[in-house]
């Protein structure tokens, strides 16, 4: 017996040394690819020495002679601490994901490839100013010579991700951060969806319910549509079928659900509304979460002076931030810049489609084959139409709205070669004044944004990006897909800038954007019918006119503001017949937890801290009801709105045009009223809540179910793994709070936090270096780096870091700082 002890003691010892063993040696290969900041090399492609100071934050300042020197530092920083997210962009928007990651990406980079981005990005090259092509040129030259390290140093691959998935990494182009840019257009539009979407519900209702379900934000200069069938052949005959939703893409897609698509706040005070005389200017950008940020800080000292604030990773630009004398935030504009056009095709040769003038035109075809990991490569055959390119039926639901015999096409700013929005981008980042900045905003084509501007003693806000021409007759307004050899279906052209809305020098002197309408002209100069927000821009303006001036700090305050006006205006309504009403009930009864939840509703003041009850105990009600009201009327369809749209449940509780309809469930018998529908569907959201958190409602955390998840896009699903890349944090916030946490809406977490500030920054003018910003995460992109979520607590709680362009500032307590010189040099 003595024997085999010692024979297995000898075994389990051996088994655990070859662990620790093997831990160590993977410990040691992910390990290598983590930087040294304390560094001083010489590198090809610099003309002078430059230095990178890193701060205690690990904010890198960059320091040279020139400013193809800067962005040469931008670009080696950017690669030191995100090569692995900037080639997973590049990769993405070049529709070569597939080589990794196999046939689960194969739609993803199909979808790329028939958009052709990275296509339109190579040839909008050219389109650049000369300040902006050396940008772009020293930019990748700067990630070129971070990548020479890396092969020279033995640097563990540059990232630990490319252990796992190794495949040589292709030098940096100047295209490639235009490329990127033009996917953040992609990521920021809704508008195929919301054209689809609306298509399928007028299918399956009247006119008069569509405007319930997918109601139009208040404000006139809106024409009553014709049903969807009204206006395309056989669109009548369409049956609807169970969404395919992100099936479609699914691993690593770069498109959100509608629900998902880009958010944000930004908001300003001239000089008569600050308290120290000066102009104020908070941006919170709003995108899906993720492990590392989308953001990374940093700041360039150029010679039209110090920028600091948000970039891109690959993009050498910084896109919301300031300089010592000009701000600029943004927020996702909403305007309509895509169609989807129907394309009928001859039923006597399927490579043409009918053109304007009746006439069969060829499709512009082309094949590109897409290379699989361990597999043969597939040959996608690509196809334009004169509106743009052809999409496949099985995406974006695309098959339950195109009739018999008709292909779709897409019409997008977006699709052209001579994009100047990087050029664009680059002149407002080193404009001096408002009105410079504003005179750079007309060459921004996509992704289409607003723009809210402050120098030291204006404000202004203006929407970039290419409006479409659209004819006053055209046949959907843009809200549905429309027939593309209709002439009054297609686009003439766009806009010229100047009907871009803009607001200079406001008379309030505060001005702001939450998404929300910004303007009322009819169509065609409407902008958009659909915005991303009705909510929070009311409690926005309210804690900008409960004072009569604003400071840094009260601007803080809104942006970390978490009370619900939603909460505030719905509940009253859905539990009108419910407050205080009913007899007793014993303890452990249905009814009595219902008397327990309405109490505790009924003494909370909307705010969604993480740490109540109330908050959690409203969004499964409000969530249950809405279930309940549209369940019956749209099926299988119901599975797309899988969040909470307040106009609705307005629109029902006051019976506007009739809406209360939705209250009686038409398979039943009896007439259900609204009052009925919200009974139930608060036992309903209790029993769920019960079942999930328990049954103790004041011991319910709304930050339980709202919990912030920064998962990284390829490994957080990876047993263990997954506990060493993803960062979960328990947040307060909602769907329609100004610290905007937006849920993901799917079971069985439906509730957790996956649309948030991806940066949020407030800058004081009065005292510039007061400034402060921060980002979820932390700004390496390596796990095993300390650097890595060490800004996500203080995100999480409300904190920041300073923004100074202070060089004694950054260099006080730096955590390293990187010498570079030319290798010509040595």
């Amino acid at each position: 017996m003595a024997r085999l002890f010692r024979f297995l003691l000898r075994i389990a010892t051996g088994l655990i040394l070859l662990g620790l063993a093997v831990f160590a040696l993977t410990y040691y290969f992910a390990a290598r690819s983590l930087p040294d900041y304390t560094d001083t090399r010489s590198v090809a492609g610099l003309t002078a020495p430059i230095e990178i100071v890193r701060d205690t934050s690990n904010v890198p300042h960059v320091f040279g002679r020139t400013d193809a020197d800067v962005y040469f530092g931008l670009g080696y920083a950017h690669a030191q601490d995100r090569m692995w997210q900037m080639t997973m962009l590049r990769r993405t928007v070049q529709g070569r994901l597939s080589e990794l990651f196999g046939e689960r990406t194969l739609p993803v980079d199909t979808l790329m490839r028939r958009l052709d981005l990275n296509g339109l990005a190579r040839q909008s090259v050219s389109a650049q100013d000369a300040q902006t092509t050396e940008a772009l040129e020293a930019y990748a030259a700067g990630v070129n010579a971070w990548l020479s390290v890396i092969n020279e140093g033995a640097r563990g691959r540059g990232a630990p991700e490319m252990w796992l998935f190794n495949h040589p990494i292709a030098p940096w182009q100047p295209a490639d951060s235009i490329a990127i840019l033009k996917l953040m257009a992609l990521q920021l539009s809704s508008h195929i969806e919301d054209e689809v979407l609306r298509a399928r519900v007028s299918i399956a209702l009247p006119q008069e319910r569509v405007r319930d379900i997918l109601p139009d934000i208040p404000g006139s200069g809106i024409a009553a549509l014709p049903d969807y069938a009204a206006l395309v052949p056989g669109a009548a005959q369409l049956t609807d079928h169970a969404s395919l939703g992100r099936a479609e893409l699914g691993f690593m897609s770069p498109i959100s659900p509608r629900t998902l698509a880009g958010a944000s706040n930004a908001f300003a005070a001239g000089p008569e509304r600050s308290a120290a005389g000066s102009t104020l200017l908070a941006n919170d950008p709003h995108l899906g979460l993720s492990a590392p940020s989308t953001f990374y800080l940093a700041r360039m000292e150029l010679a039209s002076g110090g920028v600091i604030g948000g970039t891109i990773p690959g993009v050498p630009v910084i896109l919301t931030g300031r300089s010592t004398v000009l701000g600029w935030g943004v927020t996702a504009s909403y305007m309509d810049d895509q169609d989807i056009f129907l394309e009928e095709v001859n039923p006597a040769n399927a490579n043409e489609y009918r053109g304007l003038d009746g006439q069969w035109l060829p499709f512009e075809t082309r094949d590109s084959i897409i290379n699989i990991k361990d597999q043969p490569g597939v040959t996608v055959r690509l196809n334009w139409t004169e509106n743009g390119p052809v999409l496949t039926p099985d995406m974006f639901d695309l098959e339950a709205i195109r009739p018999p015999g008709h292909v779709t096409a897409l019409g997008w700013t977006a699709l052209t070669a001579e994009d100047t929005s990087m050029s664009s981008a680059i002149a407002i980042m080193q404009s001096q004044s408002i009105d410079e900045a504003l005179i750079a905003a007309e060459r921004f084509v996509a992704p289409s944004l607003n723009l809210t501007i402050a120098d030291r003693n204006r404000v202004a806000m203006v929407m970039l990006g290419a409006m479409p021409r659209r004819d006053a007759a055209h046949d959907s307004q843009g809200r549905y897909p429309s027939l593309g050899y209709q002439p009054q279906n297609r686009w003439l052209g766009t806009l010229p800038f100047s009907a871009n809305p803009s607001f200079v020098d406001p008379q309030g002197g505060v001005l702001g954007n939450t998404n929300n309408k910004i303007i009322d002209r009819p169509f065609p100069m409407h902008v958009s019918f659909d915005w991303g927000d009705s909510q929070r821009i009311e409690r926005w303006r309210f804690l900008m006119q409960s004072r009569e001036v604003h400071t840094r700090e009260s601007f803080i305050e809104a942006q970390l503001d978490t009370v619900s006006y939603t909460a505030r205006s719905l509940l009253p309504l859905i539990g009108a017949d419910l407050w205080f009403t009913g007899d007793a009930a014993p303890e452990g009864t249905p009814e009595r937890q219902r008397q327990r939840a309405l109490s505790l509703l009924a003494a909370w003041n909307g705010e969604m801290n993480e740490h109540l009850p109330e908050p959690l105990i409203y969004a499964a009600w409000l969530r249950a009801l809405q279930d309940r009201l549209i369940r019956d009327e749209l099926g299988l369809l119901a599975r797309e709105f899988t969040h909470v749209e307040p106009l609705f449940i307005e629109r029902v509780y006051r019976d506007v045009g009739g809406a209360s309809v939705w209250c009686d469930v038409i398979q039943s018998a009896p007439t259900e009223t609204c009052t009925d529908m919200a009974r139930l569907a608060l036992d309903d959201a209790l029993v769920w809540v019960a079942e999930t958190y328990g049954p103790a409602l004041e011991s319910l955390r709304w930050g339980d179910a709202h919990e912030a998840v920064h998962d990284h896009q390829v490994l957080g699903d990876v047993p263990v793994i997954k506990w060493f890349v993803n960062i979960h944090q328990s947040t307060s916030g909602g769907d329609n709070t100004l610290q905007r946490g937006r849920t993901s809406g799917q079971d069985p977490t439906p509730f957790r936090n996956v649309h948030a500030a991806a940066y949020r920054g407030v800058y004081d003018f009065a005292d510039p270096d007061s400034s402060v910003f921060v980002i979820p995460t932390g700004q390496s992109g390596h796990p095993l780096s300390r650097h890595y979520d060490d800004l996500g607590e203080l995100w999480r709680r409300g904190e920041y870091v300073p923004m100074s362009l202070d060089p004694a500032l950054a260099r006080a307590g730096a955590v390293g700082v990187t010498r570079l010189a030319p290798a010509t040099a040595q």
